[in-house]
């Protein structure tokens, strides 16, 4: 990716205490487009995320320089009065104060959002939680796949005959991390207005609840439960996976009547899209079955590649279900840049996804991996707070840093 002569958020510090992923994460969107975030960590044992994932290299996390790229790190203990000044100190530089602990915490430790605002009144305190900062459930720990059950997409997720499934990554988490994010720009577009900061309060169960399109309203006004469905729409058809020759599954989504003409006809089989059984929307969603079963077995006659290509030329929306693999071999990927390439101090090379989305005068960009714990101490106390050598000595003789 060529370098942005201006990052748009590059006018923001954003102090995130926040660990594991759904902070973190807002954290990361935030400074893939420019904001310069200071995460704070405990002295000797830093976030969890530095260890955690399914797989290492050398006994290194892979996630931890994801989630931490574009930030620098500092050591603090904010259970010591050393460390909570060091903290009331950074804040009185910044801008946004990002944190995903139980609801409670700052205010336990002295630190609350009034408290901040004495020090900052332009400050937003964005709160990444489990059920939000008030209700009775507040209080309760709240991790992401709790919100997604609470949420509801885990009911809905997975074949009817299973129970519910879950979708492979942190959905949860990542949901709140962007509303979050959504949240802390706004607030800022309005602090342009008010001069004033507030706090954010981005739940998980929420964030999954904001996702679930008109569920509500079907229960209450129509009395229809969503149930799994597998990898089909409940009465939209064709749009499921199928079988291509050598074994692959390629994903069609020809449900619009127009879309559906177009595939009967590539099909070699035009009458289908004026057959009683499948000529409207709500026929091919009745006959579902006996659809998906004769387009599956026309697809597994041919090669994913030529099925693809006969497809795409057809204007029938369509493709393969990717891997990494996938990714890193199709030339879409590389021609958008999709996939970075950044330079690890121990691991070498180091791929990741890029900044999303595309700004056409002012994209985000990938600058660093995650950061070696404490790295940028002297950058931050030093630099930015104008802490003197002597008092660095200090703050660490007495476990504050």
């Amino acid at each position: 990716m060529a370098d942005s002569p201006v990052l748009p958020l590059d006018d923001l510090r954003v102090v995130e205490l926040g660990m594991l992923l759904a902070g973190p994460f807002c954290g990361q969107l935030l400074g893939d487009f420019g904001a310069e975030v200071i995460k704070v960590e405990d002295p000797g044992i830093g976030d969890p995320m530095r260890q955690w994932g399914r797989e290492k290299s050398h006994g290194m996390s892979l996630w931890w320089p994801v989630i931490a790229r574009n930030k620098k790190s500092v050591t603090a203990n904010l259970r010591s009065e050393g460390g909570k000044k060091v903290l009331r100190e950074l804040i009185a530089h910044s801008d946004v104060l990002l944190e995903n602990f139980r609801p409670g915490t700052l205010e336990k430790w002295g630190l609350s959002p009034e408290e901040l605002w004495k020090i900052n009144p332009r400050l937003i305190v964005t709160r990444v939680t489990g059920f939000g900062q008030t209700g009775p459930y507040s209080s309760q720990a709240g991790f992401g796949s709790i919100g997604e059950a609470m949420g509801g997409i885990r009911y809905v997720m997975g074949d009817a005959d299973r129970p519910p499934s879950r979708a492979g990554i942190s959905l949860g988490d990542s949901l709140a991390a962007i509303f979050a994010t959504l949240g802390t720009l706004v607030a800022i577009h309005n602090r342009e207005r008010t001069g004033r900061g507030q706090v954010v309060d981005s739940a998980i169960y929420e964030a999954v609840l904001g996702m679930m399109e008109s569920l509500i309203p079907e229960w209450v006004l129509a009395g229809y439960q969503r149930e799994r469905s597998g990898a089909v729409l409940p009465n939209v058809s064709p749009s499921n996976v199928y079988p291509t020759a050598e074994g692959d599954m390629i994903l069609i989504a020809a449900n619009q009547d127009n879309v559906f003409k177009r595939l009967a006809a590539a099909m070699g089989r035009p009458e289908l899209s004026t057959d009683d059984r499948f000529k409207g929307h709500a026929e091919r969603g009745h006959n579902m079955e006996v659809l998906d079963g004769m387009i599956a077995e026309w697809t597994a006659t041919m090669p994913a590649g030529e099925l693809l290509d006969l497809l795409n030329e057809s204007g029938v929306p369509a493709g393969r279900i990717y891997r990494a693999k996938d990714m890193l071999e199709d030339p879409h990927f590389k021609a958008r840049e999709a996939i970075v390439r950044m330079a690890h101090p121990q691991l070498g090379e180091f791929p990741m996804h890029s900044v999303f989305p595309k700004l056409s005068e002012t994209p985000g960009s990938v600058r660093s991996v995650g950061p070696e714990l404490g790295q940028h101490n002297d950058e931050i106390y030093k630099g930015l707070l104008g802490f003197d050598d002597a008092t660095i000595e200090a703050l660490k003789a007495a476990g504050a840093i």
